[in-house]
């Protein structure tokens, strides 16, 4: 094969992939395409009061990493509020993350927290909420910086279903599969 048909080649596989990601991946959903789905999620009623969490995290090879438990506890006062997750993980590990989320009317969601870089964005549409951000781990697990792309999808019986993925150069580094419901439900 000479360098020219080499080069076509990779040129192609690339382009490929490029159209792959951009239209045909997790990532390419848009809140758009579920404005009709019901019922409609508002994070203000969802991720109220004692929420509990169960889920696992992929790495980079599709198998599971780490399992986790989290205990969540959402307060809102109009279109601000707080989310206190307490994580668990198997490997006896914990973590705590404070979000300070605020709702618009038109649904957009923004949202911080001390592990976020900058500032959290995304929107409620239908039954779902999609937020994208930037997250740095911690240091024991090697303090990188990861792009994340967040959906959650409310199921009828009021169960959130969370997927995430975590990419860093643009590659995918982990995925996260959890539910999220009320406390006691």
């Amino acid at each position: 094969m000479t360098l020219a048909a080499l080069t076509a080649t990779l040129g192609l596989i690339l382009l490929v992939l490029l159209v792959q990601r951009l239209f045909l991946s997790f990532a390419a959903q848009t809140p758009k395409a579920y404005a009709a789905s019901e019922p409609a999620m508002d994070i203000r009623k969802v991720l109220s009061g004692p929420i509990a969490s169960e889920g696992v995290i992929f790495g980079p090879t599709g198998q599971m990493t780490s399992r986790f438990v989290a205990r969540m506890e959402g307060t809102w006062a109009g279109n601000h509020g707080t989310l206190a997750e307490d994580f668990h993980y198997a490997n006896g590990t914990t973590q705590q993350r404070l979000w300070t989320l605020g709702v618009a009317a038109d649904g957009t969601i923004t949202g911080t927290a001390p592990d976020i870089i900058g500032t959290a964005r995304g929107r409620q549409s239908g039954a779902t909420v999609q937020m994208t951000y930037r997250i740095q781990l911690p240091d024991d697990a090697g303090g990188h910086v990861l792009d994340v792309v967040d959906w959650m999808y409310l199921m009828p019986n009021g169960t959130i279903l969370n997927k995430s993925e975590m990419r860093k150069f643009g590659i995918k580094v982990a995925e996260l599969v959890a539910s999220i419901r009320p406390m006691g439900a």
